[in-house]
């Protein structure tokens, strides 16, 4: 469809917003006799396929609020042809190979023609209308391609009524003096929506009676509407090659946002609310090729290293900044550290994203690559975050406002950034120890939402009573999603250093933590347990998690979240908990287990667990490790079929059984370094709406 295609281009200029480069959406395509689309049909099958489509064609709706007048002439134009295709089909005639080859090529016009209108109907309508002469184009250029059918068409070999002539004469006609046509009332109401982005640019507060207006004459009437708007627009900005039309389409998106909230006030949360339009990567078939070598997980940024490889830009940085300097893949060298982008993979990633119907945030915090917000797109988001704030302050029931100022956060980097900026973080907090589990659930994934931009983390842990405040949520929340999230916002903050050490020092962070990994149902388990992954990446921090019962916890959760378990030992073991794990009765032989029956990455922390304990422990861990059944055959099949890192871990245990076998007890100390790679939760790079 022309919205996607690159030859139609978004333009900003100094003197408007928005102004559209007019080009055609695809090249006409010349009348040549002979490399026609359609298949060879005899002339009954047809005809009779023509008459049908017309019938079809006749039978649609124009569009009703905007290109009304483009679509209405289309139509009529093939309710004309269905009357003349009526008569053929019944006149039983035959016709010359010149006649059918016009016919086949009148065909596929009436099917171009179809889906142009249904592509408009499914589109967004400010993007719609942003691109009106561009659209208005492609109508012109449909109705020039049938009056070229027509002119070739051998209507004296036909046996027709007069009547049916006559027509035929008529629509010749109408399309030959046909010309590209933009609605003045569209035009006019697409100045109206680009002054209103003009005006934003330079900070001027869109008037509200203009904005019911525009929404008015666009059929947008409702919260309801606006909301499907907003997730056509998202639609399109997926759409877009080039970065002006993705500049585009956020102006139209923070345009939307800003007057649903005006206009209709915050959004009441639903008491049982599908917070998610998305499926989450658990529920998605995640292609070999979009995961990271690493992680196994969806990559969000990958790049490309010196050996060819490609992995997520965070987990092959954090592997370099541990001390390797070779490939995890390829075990090669690297000549250089320089991490290349791998734009056309990335762009593939979005794809499957986009069909799959998973959030991909596309601009990211700032970092690397990432794209520059549009200043219009800023601006809205400025002034409907102050909106809302002046909302909390002054309304009785605050959960809508501050559910609303969840969902903003959710949406990208800007709005987390203008919202803490605004002061809304002080305000959130207060709602913590709310007495409404909806109020205390919406603070709390409001401030994680806001924690995923790095400077916000900060601001977080400096805010009077934040950091308190969370974690009495996750130690009393009144709802298990209410303590998830705590413990989610606390890893979120521990991927700073200093906060990691910070937050380990807590004992009501570790215990809570733990407790939550024992008692709660699996998904705030999983948010327990990786919180519990990243603060166990700092020695000090281990002791503590040991003494509050984290291995007992993660040795119960190996069958309900093997991945995650087996992490949290493997991280209890390198740093420091190795006599721990050692005395948890039988965890060893469950370690064994795991490399049978876990995925990838469990397989290969289960390994490297039992790896690092025969090198520390000795041989009566190794004998232990023996004991297991089918330990050996288990071992093989990891070497010959595992990842890389796994089959080096399975190597290793190998030597380590076959010098017990052969009675060397003389341990020496493998120096290969160990990365353990933390699996991050789904809600930290897609935000909890």
């Amino acid at each position: 469809f022309l919205c996607s295609s690159p030859a139609h281009r978004l333009l900003f200029s100094s003197s408007m917003a928005v102004t559209l480069e007019v080009t055609p959406t695809r090249k006409r395509r010349p009348l040549v006799v002979g490399h026609l689309d359609s298949p060879n049909i005899s002339d009954t099958k047809l005809f009779r396929s023509l008459f049908f489509a017309s019938q079809e064609f006749s039978h649609m709706q124009p569009l009703r609020f905007i290109l009304r007048r483009n679509s209405q002439s289309i139509i009529r134009k093939v309710k004309v042809l269905a009357a003349v295709f009526d008569e053929l089909l019944r006149s039983h005639m035959v016709y010359s190979q010149s006649a059918q080859l016009c016919f086949e090529e009148m065909n596929i016009v009436m099917q171009r023609m179809k889906t142009l209108i249904e592509d408009c109907t499914r589109s967004s309508k400010l993007w719609l209308l942003l691109q009106i002469e561009n659209v208005s184009f492609s109508f012109h250029e449909l109705v020039a391609d049938l009056s070229t059918v027509l002119d070739i068409l051998p209507v004296n070999d036909f046996n027709l009524s007069e009547d049916a002539e006559d027509l035929i004469l008529l629509l010749k006609k109408q399309c030959s003096d046909s010309i590209q046509f933009v609605d003045p009332r569209d035009d006019d109401l697409r100045r109206k929506v680009t002054d209103t982005i003009d005006g934003i640019k330079h900070q001027i507060v869109p008037d509200q009676s203009k904005l019911i207006g525009i929404f008015n004459d666009l059929g947008l009437l409702d919260s309801a509407s606006l909301i499907e708007e907003i997730q056509r627009l998202e639609d399109e900005t997926h759409d877009q090659i080039d970065e002006r039309s993705r500049i585009a389409a956020a102006s139209l998106i923070g345009l939307v946002r800003y007057a649903n909230c005006v206009l209709y006030g915050p959004s009441t949360p639903s008491p049982h609310p599908d917070f998610r339009r998305h499926k989450s990567l658990s529920e998605a078939n995640i292609p070999a090729d979009f995961r990271c070598p690493i992680t196994l997980e969806l990559m969000r940024d990958p790049v490309v290293v010196s050996t060819g490889q490609t992995y997520d830009r965070e987990s092959i940085d954090l592997w370099i900044k541990s001390g390797h300097n070779t490939c995890p893949k390829t075990g090669q060298v690297l000549k250089h550290t320089n991490l290349i982008p791998n734009s056309a993979l990335k762009n593939l990633i979005v794809m499957w994203c986009r069909d799959q119907k998973i959030p991909f945030e596309i601009y990211g915090d700032g970092g690397v690559g990432s794209s520059t917000p549009c200043t219009e797109a800023v601006e809205f988001t400025r002034m409907m975050v102050s909106f809302l704030i002046d909302k909390l302050i002054s309304v009785a029931e605050p959960n809508a406002v501050v559910f609303e100022l969840r969902a903003l956060a959710k949406s990208d980097s800007v709005a987390r950034a203008c919202i803490a900026e605004a002061g809304a973080i002080p305000k959130l907090v207060r709602y913590l120890g709310s007495d409404s589990p909806s109020l205390q659930i919406n603070a709390v994934t409001a401030i994680l939402n806001l924690s995923i931009l790095e400077q916000n983390k900060t601001r977080i842990m400096e805010t009077d009573g934040a950091l308190n405040g969370v974690i009495e949520v996750l130690r009393s929340g009144a709802t298990w999603e209410a303590k998830a999230n705590a413990a989610a916002t606390l890893f979120s903050l521990a991927s700073i250093s200093t906060y990691k050490r910070r937050l380990g020092r807590k004992v009501r962070v570790v215990s809570g933590l733990v407790d939550l990994a024992k008692q709660g149902p699996t998904s705030s388990k999983r948010d327990a347990f990786v919180a519990i992954l990243n603060l166990a990446a700092e020695r000090e921090n281990v002791g503590r998690f040991v003494e509050a019962g984290v291995v007992q916890a993660a040795g119960d959760a190996f069958r309900e979240l093997p991945e995650e378990a087996v992490s949290v030992v493997e991280a209890i073991v390198r740093k420091g908990g190795l006599m721990a794990v050692s005395a948890a009765f039988g965890l060893i032989r469950q370690l064994g287990e795991m490399m049978r029956e876990g995925g990838d990455t469990t397989k290969e922390s289960a390994a490297a667990t039992l790896v690092t304990m025969c090198r520390k422990g000795g041989s009566e861990l190794v004998a232990e490790m023996a004991t297991i059944p089918g330990i050996e055959r288990v071992i093989w099949e990891m070497i010959g079929t595992g990842t890389a890192r796994g089959g080096r871990k399975a190597a290793s245990l190998m030597r380590y059984l076959r010098r017990w076998a052969a009675g060397d007890t003389h341990e020496t100390a493998a120096t290969e370094t160990q990365s353990i790679v933390v699996p991050t939760p789904s809600r930290i790079f897609n935000p909890v709406l």
